[in-house]
């Protein structure tokens, strides 16, 4: 393997630190805005204890209003109950599409059929979902939200993890088969536990996925089923746009995803590299 020059280090190291500062600078903006007194927001201060004294006035107020309380136990509800369901459904069409052969379409037009559901822009759906929501009675509901969710979420569960049970050896599935194991309890007790951190993996990015949806509960939500992103969005007011209650609700909606994926940090790695090298 050729080594880098030291000029050439020092490229990558500059271009290392503008990324990392582009991608940080958000979380610093909000970080800092969320503990300024609103005076301080519009003074161009940008250093806690140097510039102007932090304060948790902003947190307090904004965890003590019901409407964000509602959204972030709305947000955790939708992600959470959309994973959830999104791994259960999604493992199972994907065992199927590992373990049986269809008549009359070929495996991978199915593949093909379940990658074009994400291709689709989202936008071309919103008047006839908003329409069948109506229809039934479900503007306005967590169920709603859940249901569209997994809609276009499911597609990505279904091919990843197809990809990770074709991993499985064939000699463990046919030895289980001999022994006189069902398909149910050779998913139960064969495919689902070697393929658990991939199935964590995938449970996180999805579970991202629908906390970060916008464009649907936009639509779809009024009042009892906001979520954080809109939430967020919607923080403007006859006098202005109140940064201060921005950079707190912005940081709130990190939390849940960050503490999560901090918590199954092993296995997310070990499920997004899982195939990646072979022997």
């Amino acid at each position: 393997m050729r080594r880098l020059t030291f000029l050439q280090q020092i490229k990558w190291y500059v271009i290392t630190s503008l990324i990392m500062v582009i991608f940080c600078f958000p979380i610093y903006w909000a970080s800092v805005n969320s503990v300024k007194p609103p005076l301080e927001i519009f003074a161009g201060s940008w250093f806690p204890f140097l510039q102007f004294k932090p304060t948790i006035h902003n947190w307090m107020v904004e965890l003590g209003t019901e409407e964000v309380r509602k959204a972030l136990f709305n947000s955790t509800l939708i992600s959470t109950v959309s994973t959830i369901i999104v791994l259960s459904i999604g493992s199972l069409a994907a065992y199927g599409l590992f373990r049986f052969k269809f008549v009359g379409v070929k495996r991978q037009d199915i593949v093909v059929w379940f990658l074009s559901l994400r291709v689709m822009p989202p936008v071309v759906f919103i008047v006839p979902f908003f329409i069948m929501m109506k229809t039934f009675g479900l503007l306005d509901t967590p169920c709603a939200l859940i249901l569209i969710n997994v809609t276009f979420t499911l597609p990505f569960a279904v091919i990843i993890l197809w990809e990770t049970f074709r991993e499985i050896p064939v000699a463990v599935v046919e030895a289980a088969y001999i022994d006189g194991a069902s398909e149910w309890q050779i998913f139960h007790k064969i495919a689902v536990p070697l393929s658990s951190s991939a199935m964590i993996a995938v449970g996180i990015i999805c579970l991202a996925f629908v906390w970060n949806e916008f464009l649907f509960a936009l639509t779809l939500t009024y009042k009892e089923a906001i979520v954080m992103p809109v939430l967020i969005g919607g923080t403007e007011h006859t006098r202005g746009i109140e940064f201060w209650f921005v950079a707190t609700r912005t940081l709130l909606a990190m939390t849940v995803p960050i503490v999560i994926a901090l918590s199954v940090q092993r296995y997310l790695v070990r499920g997004l590299t899982l195939g990646a090298v072979k022997g």
